[in-house]
């Protein structure tokens, strides 16, 4: 096997949001997942609002005609009440999931201590640090040290093939570390960046190889490379339970905010389109000038679709980290069928679930 094949079988198709391909690319991370969700937010109302005015200049449409937007914004009232309803009953389905009783309380008390025992016996380490930041430095540098160990317990391995796969997944593995601990070092758990780092880490995909390069070659690998695998699979598998944990706690304090932020918005969206009708409530037309009328109703929807323009920024940001998510452990739904080093195949040949692991042209 040789090193441009390897580097092509060895390509992770998990998540992977650290990396940047184009500045078409860095634009979209930042829309969907980077940047900070209330300004995301208040650049859709701004942009709203500019649309709205070049609309208006260029005559596609006007603002004079009284019964149409009175009509608008009884709509917009309706529908802002609507959502405001919509994401009080979304804070009320998250606030039922942090009842519990003093039974189920002491059960998920005694998980998280277990956990954390665990993760300080596969660092190595007298207790894990409370920290979630820390505690995600300590599982990726373990991590880069069992992939480390690995690859120098084969380094003089008999069969080359497989002493260059493994050396390989070494550095994949070291590289995905770096990555992770620069984002760490700048960050702190609480801001996206910390979660996103868990996220960007494809622990999923270094599991996945991991596993076939321990069934592949456990007769024939020495027994310290064996225990080496079987510990970097132990942390692999800790760090896949501790992003699940991180990206579910993220999730209701994100979806949280969102409702508060909408209940904020709400109030003055509700006012702003009664403020629209106000201003056409005069018999002799609006009450406002006809320079100052497309600045002002303009301004008074924007703020009117604030609500929704909150909703569109959390959305994206929370489908996005689902979706990169969608899987546990070494299933991977964004992997094409025929793509990784591996294959599955049983004695004949034939494409067979329950067949041996082989090694693909």
């Amino acid at each position: 096997m040789g090193s441009s094949e390897d580097d092509e079988t060895l390509e992770s198709h998990g998540t992977d949001i650290g990396k940047r391909t184009s500045s078409l690319t860095r634009v979209r991370e930042w829309v969907l997942v980077e940047g900070d969700r209330l300004f995301v937010a208040t650049l859709v109302s701004v942009a709203v609002f500019v649309l709205f005015l070049l609309l208006n200049e260029v005559g596609i449409i006007a603002f004079t005609n009284d019964d149409s937007i009175t009509r608008l914004a009884g709509g917009m009232i309706a529908g802002t009440f609507s959502l405001v309803t919509l994401v009080v009953s979304i804070n009320q389905l998250i606030l039922s999931q942090e009842f519990a009783s003093a039974g189920d309380a002491r059960d998920q008390l005694a998980g998280v201590m277990e956990f954390r025992s665990n993760v300080a016996d596969a660092a190595n380490v007298p207790a894990s640090p409370a920290s979630p930041s820390r505690l995600l430095e300590l599982l990726v540098e373990s991590t880069r040290s069992r992939a480390r160990g690995l690859a120098d317990a084969t380094a003089d391995y008999d069969d080359a093939n497989a002493e260059q796969l493994i050396d390989e997944y070494s550095n994949r593995i070291e590289e995905s570390a770096d990555r992770v601990d620069e984002t760490l070092e700048r960050t702190k758990f609480g801001s996206f960046q910390a979660v996103s780092a868990a996220i960007s880490y494809d622990a999923a995909w270094q599991l996945y190889v991991a596993k076939n390069i321990r069934e592949r070659y456990e007769n024939s690998l020495p027994d310290e490379a064996v225990a080496e695998l079987d510990e970097l699979i132990e942390t692999l598998e800790l760090f896949n339970t501790t992003r699940e944990h991180f990206k579910t706690t993220y999730l209701q304090k994100e979806l949280t905010r969102f409702s508060q932020l909408t209940i904020y918005c709400g109030v003055p969206a509700i006012l702003s389109a009664m403020l629209i009708g106000f201003v056409y409530a005069d018999l002799t037309g609006p009450t406002v000038s006809a320079v100052a009328l497309p600045y002002v109703v303009s301004a008074l929807i924007a703020i009117v679709v604030s609500p929704l323009a909150l909703l569109t920024a959390f959305i994206l940001r929370t489908a996005t980290v689902t979706r990169r998510t969608a899987s546990i452990g070494p299933m991977l739904p964004q992997k094409d069928p025929e793509a990784g080093p591996f294959g599955v195949t049983d004695s004949s040949g034939s494409d067979a679930p329950s067949g041996s692991v082989a090694e693909t042209d």
